[in-house]
């Protein structure tokens, strides 16, 4: 079947989006098209044009005996502006607050469309840090993990507070909790993750930090190299009580009046960090 290039377009781009951070070889569509190299690169120079100037993301190709292209998804500071407002808004309902300053967060890491929209968020933000994997803690952070892990094309790690025979050899430490002040223990299989990886640590709330600090210490016991931290929100209220200050958050929630049902929430520093790059 001879191909035309409109219909070589659509297909490489479907290709390629579905298939975010992954290195495709150019034999790939040269195969499938039965066309010269110097066509398809043609049109992939077309793709790179497009998806730059309607930001989509970059198409990135490499040459040599491991050449190829790869599509790795990014957006802007005014898209980014337009994500977190829309979270904020979903956010900012005065009936998610819980007994004790908790927030109803359930339905929102729920919302695969919202999740796959921070996911391109966040991996704007880190794309050049070279990730092995995302790690997350069981339970809320978990959708979030596997959107943004999806897009970096790499594995997710969940750590759990409780042994599972099914989790096979486990590594475990002990942390003091953040909010209740208590020792708890964090588990994660060691089948799940390699030694010396470098991670992004994905979580939904971020109080006084006991719990990333968990996770950090975790890290160590793999001689992991976390390379950054992720919250969908932070308690703005506990910022200064943190040992841990190299984190991004998506928004900030304060002034929590758990009488009146009331709290504020502001886009957190994520917004900040889009600036400075």
């Amino acid at each position: 079947m001879k191909y035309k290039r409109s219909e070589r377009l659509v297909f490489i781009t479907e290709y390629l989006t579905r298939r975010p951070n992954a290195r495709v070889p150019l034999s790939t569509f040269v195969d499938k098209f039965t066309q010269a190299k110097s066509s398809i690169s043609e049109d992939l120079r077309i793709l790179k044009e497009v998806f730059e100037n309607e930001n989509i993301g970059k198409i990135v190709t490499t040459h040599g005996a491991n050449g190829g292209v790869t599509f790795i998804p990014k957006i802007d500071y005014y898209t980014a502006v337009e994500i977190v407002k829309e979270f904020e808004e979903e956010i900012s309902q005065s009936n998610r607050l819980l007994p004790g300053g908790y927030l109803y967060l359930s339905d929102i890491v729920g919302n695969a469309s919202l999740m796959t929209k921070l996911a391109d968020l966040v991996v704007t933000l880190y794309e050049d840090k070279h990730i092995d994997a995302v790690v997350t803690i069981a339970t809320k952070g978990i959708p979030m993990a596997h959107a943004v892990a999806t897009k970096l094309n790499v594995p997710v790690a969940v750590i759990r507070k409780d042994n599972k025979i099914t989790e096979g050899s486990t590594v475990s430490v002990n942390y003091v909790s953040g909010s209740t002040r208590k020792i708890e223990t964090m588990i994660l299989a060691k089948r799940t993750l390699k030694q010396g990886s470098r991670v992004l640590v994905i979580d939904d709330f971020l109080r006084a930090g006991g719990s990333i600090n968990g996770v950090i210490s975790l890290m160590e016991e793999f001689e992991a190299t976390v390379v950054g931290v992720t919250v969908l929100a932070e308690s703005k209220d506990n910022s200064g009580k943190r040992r841990y200050k190299e984190y991004t958050s998506i928004v900030k929630v304060s002034e929590i009046d758990e009488f009146n049902e009331t709290f504020t929430v502001e886009p957190g520093n994520c917004l900040d960090n889009f600036k400075k790059g």
